[in-house]
């Protein structure tokens, strides 16, 4: 990357990436966990189901996606007709990498008499092995349609699993995989934390172990995060999810203060996502000029695939689409 840096120096990133925007008639989206730069020049910013859904709905030729690997696959999946680009091919998923598709057909195998709700945060192949994808904002309006005495798998997501058979009653066969920046989180830092601002409410991903959880005065996903500390009357809170997003809240109330959750140390960036990290301004540039690397899903995966997000979208398509932020349709000009 040293290489490619010195290659690019001198070089106005942002108005290159604004030129190639519309030769090529992109739509830019960025995840919450994306740098504040890339944040800010994106079309949509915001979580990655509706990121896809609203750049399938505009008539740009091409979708570069700044988040990890399975959201541009979710897009691809939506939008098979477009080019779709993520900066850098190595940024992938821990929740992902913990579930390799032939494992989880087998352990599918091994429970016939079970449904597979599967967190979307997976790859495009285990979504096609899945009955029903679900978020973190439709999985219990989901759970709620479907009979107490049915037996589910819910994978790859312990936490987030586990948080929901709390919730509803449940007893869900939990896959054991986890999201390394959420795990990262410190009850005994975090105790500390509240220690010190008494009167500061703790928003937390349910991706969060139950220890980070019990703690949480609102528990729900990015956007549902965004929108309680946005609303909430608290001059100061504490946020339980990757430190990124609070960006946007900045930006939204800058009245008010914003402190992410402590790392195991309380002092760590360990709470960061490294696979976000490595999305960055240069390699933004590059892959709109390049048109690499693109995201291709073979039509059978992908057919298998939007079955189960059409399914979730049938049951709780009124949890997706709400509280993002966007500067609106690209027209393509």
């Amino acid at each position: 990357m040293n290489a490619v840096t010195e290659s690019l120096k001198g070089l106005d990133l942002r108005a290159e990436i604004d030129r190639l925007r519309k030769e090529r008639n992109a739509v830019i989206l960025a995840h919450y966990y994306q740098e504040p730069m890339i944040q800010d020049l994106a079309d949509f910013v915001g979580d990655s189901l509706d990121l896809s859904r609203k750049a399938a709905a505009t008539d740009a030729d091409v979708i570069a996606f700044c988040g990890v690997r399975f959201m541009a696959e979710v897009a691809k999946i939506l939008s098979p007709e477009k080019t779709v680009i993520l900066p850098d091919m190595d940024a992938g998923c821990s929740l992902e990498d913990s579930c390799p598709p032939e494992q989880f057909a087998r352990f599918r195998a091994a429970h016939p008499d079970h449904i597979a709700l599967t967190y979307i945060n997976c790859s495009a192949a285990v979504k096609a092995h899945s009955d029903i994808i679900v978020t973190s904002s439709s999985a219990e309006q989901i759970l709620a349609q479907l009979p107490m005495d049915q037996k589910i798998i819910f994978a790859p997501d312990k936490n987030l699993g586990a948080y929901f058979n709390r919730k509803t009653g449940r007893d869900m066969l939990l896959w054991p995989g986890a999201c390394i920046v959420h795990e990262a989180f410190s009850e005994t830092e975090l105790l500390k934390l509240k220690a010190q601002y008494p009167d500061a409410p703790v928003a937390a991903h349910p991706e969060c172990p139950a220890y980070i959880l019990d703690h949480a005065d609102q528990v729900g996903s990015t956007r549902a995060i965004l929108e309680f500390a946005l609303a909430s009357p608290a001059e100061t809170i504490i946020v339980a999810t990757e430190p990124h997003i609070i960006h946007q809240m900045e930006k939204a109330a800058p009245h008010k203060t914003f402190i992410g959750a402590p790392g195991a140390d309380g002092n760590c960036n360990c709470n960061m996502c490294p696979y976000m990290a490595l999305n960055t301004m240069e390699k933004l540039y590059l892959s709109l000029r390049d048109l690499t690397p693109q995201i291709e899903v073979d039509e059978e995966t992908r057919v298998a695939a939007k079955r189960s997000l059409d399914r979730m979208l049938e049951m709780a398509s009124g949890t997706v689409g709400k509280g993002d932020v966007g500067r609106g349709k690209v027209t393509g000009d």
